[in-house]
């Protein structure tokens, strides 16, 4: 497939999405409609929309790419995902909701403090940036290779080229846009990955009911791991309870998510949206799974060397952009790229809301459509695209996998402070020792990276993704030897 081809495409699939973006945002763009969408979403909008935010462009490719090791065992986890999505919609909504928050760090100082409050809005900008960059620069690495090399567009132009286009077709209607154009990149995922299982098999002479026995049948099926608890990464314990706190800590206490919940009329439709999304998640996440079998059964039938490629996470796009012809070539890119862009889109929407909310106080503003307001969100909105922009080329000079892998593996760790920090607010009476609460929300990771670097030579025990709970347990023990008992007894 050419890159003018797939150049053209992009363009197009771009000038759709800011299309939209004018027409939903001509007649509002103001404070109420970025930041929640006026409060007037549609729950079964959200719940769609959502999945290509919570699919990113690294799910596209990892999950598929992983099969190829981990077999179908992502699914114990993506199991844990689903409790998760439960907790959070029976618990966190509820909380959220009662308190008519806009961003959801506010609780942090209505219960604990402004120290507490500043350090979970903080651990969630430093989060979502390195983690949504870390997203968008995986994706740009695959643009750039196979479409802007061809005219030798250095990297750096490519993602202000990415990052400017996301901010088109953002910046006036905030939320409200998203919630419509990350609709249509979901249906543009789900129309992706099912094509891609279609032409895939099709070229692996398979009808509908013998890809799925050749699925079941492969040496990739295995979903449950319950060997060697204590040395495997992959036993269903762990995997399991990690998915669960991941999903709590990652999505519940995420401004991101959570701010599209927060945009519906009520708990009721909030929680209608959840637990639709999770049932769909669910679903979606066989799907890769599948499409990860099939595409190591077509490795092998066609002799391409798996092991000659840099990453597994490079066997779909070689795959469908090298191997297949040029329809196949074009889908994988229609998902590739919806699933990036309505994460890193919704993204700079949820930085830019927690900080005009957590930093700004544009919550405590008599007029919140004050002109003068608009224009500061507009600057910090850009500002957070620069950064964006800074981070991934810190990424690129890096230039080492396994170092970036790391970065962004230690992006987790900040949630787990997050976690303590609600965890303590909603399950005990005492009061922090408010000032100390940085200091501890950056001991807590410094000893679970010592502990996890050390585990199996310690304990024999190999750790995964249950780490974050251990992050947020230390958090919320130090909270507790170092906070105070209250006579206050208001529940929030």
């Amino acid at each position: 497939m050419t890159p003018a081809i797939l150049l053209s495409f992009l363009l197009g699939y771009f000038a759709l999405l800011i299309g939209v973006a004018y027409f939903t945002s001509r007649n509002s763009s103001d404070n109420a409609s970025f930041f929640i969408a006026n409060r007037n979403s549609k729950w079964y909008l959200v719940a769609f929309g959502m999945i290509g935010t919570a699919l990113s462009g690294v799910t596209f490719i990892s999950v598929p790419g992983a099969v190829g090791k981990g077999e179908f065992g992502y699914f114990q986890f993506v199991l844990g995902n689903a409790v998760g999505f439960i907790i959070v919609a029976t618990v966190l909504l509820p909380l959220y909701y009662r308190m008519n928050l806009i961003s959801i760090y506010t609780y942090l100082e209505k219960r604990l403090g402004a120290y507490s409050y500043k350090t979970g809005a903080v651990i969630f900008l430093i989060s979502r940036t390195i983690g949504s960059s870390f997203r968008l620069y995986l994706v740009a690495i695959v643009l750039q290779k196979f479409i802007f090399d061809a005219w030798n567009i250095p990297f750096w132009l490519t993602i202000v080229l990415c990052l400017v286009l996301i901010w088109v077709y953002t910046h006036k209607g905030g939320l409200k846009t998203i919630i419509i154009t990350d609709t249509l990149q979901t249906i543009f995922l789900l129309l992706s990955v099912v094509l891609s299982i279609i032409f895939i098999a099709k070229s692996l002479h398979l009808d509908i009911a013998g890809t799925f026995e050749a699925v079941k049948n492969s040496s990739y099926s295995k979903i449950f791991f319950w060997e060697d608890f204590l040395g495997s990464k992959s036993h269903f314990l762990k995997q399991f309870l990690g998915g669960i706190f991941v999903t709590v800590a990652m999505v519940g206490l995420d401004q991101d998510l959570m701010q599209k919940n927060l945009s519906m009329k009520s708990i009721g439709e909030a929680q209608k949206n959840m637990f639709t999304f999770t049932g769909v998640f669910v679903v979606m996440n066989i799907f890769f799974l599948s499409v990860g079998a099939l595409l190591y059964l077509y490795a092998a039938k066609n002799g391409i060397a798996v092991a000659n490629l840099k990453t597994p996470d490079h066997l779909y796009p070689e795959i469908a952009l090298n191997h297949l012809n040029i329809i196949p070539g074009i889908i994988f890119m229609l998902g590739l790229t919806a699933a990036t862009f309505a994460t890193t889109d919704s993204a700079l929407t949820a930085l830019t809301t927690s900080f005009c909310m957590d930093f700004l106080h544009f919550d405590k503003k008599e007029d919140q459509n004050d002109p003068k307001l608009v224009t500061q969100r507009h600057w910090v909105h850009i500002g957070f695209s620069v950064v964006m922009v800074a981070v991934i080329l810190v990424f690129k000079a890096i230039n080492d996998d396994s170092v970036v892998n790391s970065i962004f593996t230690a992006a987790g760790y900040t949630y787990g402070p997050l976690l303590g920090l609600f965890a303590f607010g909603m399950l005990t009476k005492k009061a922090v020792a408010d000032k100390l609460v940085p200091y501890l929300c950056i001991s807590s990771p410094v000893l679970c990276f010592v502990i996890n670097t050390h585990s199996i030579k310690w304990f024999g025990y190999a750790m995964s993704f249950e780490l974050i709970v251990l992050n947020g347990l230390i958090t919320f023990l130090l909270l507790w030897v170092t906070g105070r008992n209250t006579a206050d007894q208001t529940k929030f």
